[in-house]
């Protein structure tokens, strides 16, 4: 088995931005005349999805919103951060991004985006960051019905991969995740997939616990090393709906 394939998460991997998520949900709830407790955000919506988040938040206060009412929220929330967005002369991009961009490509390994975030959010930080051309494959969180950790996300990126690429022939255990949150990683896994978790928003020790490899920042990866593991890795597979799962081996870059 070889590496074909390296997929993204958005949020916690490629920009850190939860303090631009965590003001606008916080202005999201004074228009509904609600308020932000001190450390819910962190407690509440690390890890989730904004309709979840949004949802949970309101749901605690006794308030319950249709989906279509939910979408309107959303909808006023992205507004609201292309302008942040827009006002941030240097996006904060995590550390060692471009450099691992690099290393991908020109190792020929096919890069995709996996996110539960919308695709506007997504669309206008890869344009700015003049990122958007490396990533033609791009699974949103309005091209699913599900989020993470279900694995339907990460399945789609394994079927897009294979129309963009008509001669990739990618099977699930032939991709690296990269992953900062439990629920990501969990994902991942589930689709039959091995985990790199980067401890961008969990602690180190937290991740270490469920990934095959984890490191501490981008700039620790070693391409290569993982390369060399997936060459001699053969997975005991199991079918699990359309998720093959392996056996749970896992290495760790220290």
């Amino acid at each position: 088995m070889s590496l074909k394939a390296v997929l993204f998460n958005f949020n916690g991997v490629i920009i850190n931005d939860d303090s631009i998520h965590e003001e606008l949900i916080k202005q999201i709830l004074i228009e509904e005349n609600l308020t932000l407790k001190k450390g819910e955000y962190q407690q509440v919506c690390l890890g989730k999805c904004d309709r979840s988040c949004v949802r949970e938040l309101l749901a605690s206060r006794g308030r319950v919103k249709s989906e279509d009412d939910l979408t309107v929220l959303l909808n006023r929330k992205a507004a609201m951060y292309a302008l942040e967005v827009e006002k941030i002369e240097k996006l904060p991009l995590y550390a060692g991004l471009d450099d691992l961009i690099f290393k991908v490509r020109s190792r020929n390994l096919k890069l995709a985006l996996v996110s539960d975030a919308i695709r506007k959010e997504i669309s206008l930080v890869l344009e700015r960051a003049k990122l958007a051309e490396y990533f033609k494959v791009i699974v949103a969180g309005d091209d699913i019905a599900t989020t993470k950790p279900k694995p339907d996300g990460y399945l789609l990126a394994v079927e897009r991969l294979n129309q963009e690429y008509t001669d990739l022939n990618l099977q699930p255990c032939e991709c690296l995740v990269i992953e900062d949150t439990p629920a990501g990683i969990q994902a991942g896994k589930r689709a039959g997939m091995q985990v790199l978790g980067v401890a961008n928003t969990y602690p180190f020790h937290m991740l270490q616990r469920c990934c095959n490899w984890t490191v501490d920042y981008l700039t620790d990866l070693e391409l290569e090393r993982v390369e060399e593991v997936f060459s001699h890795y053969e997975p005991q597979q199991s079918l699990q709906g359309n998720a093959i799962i392996d056996d749970g081996s896992r290495q760790k870059d220290d």
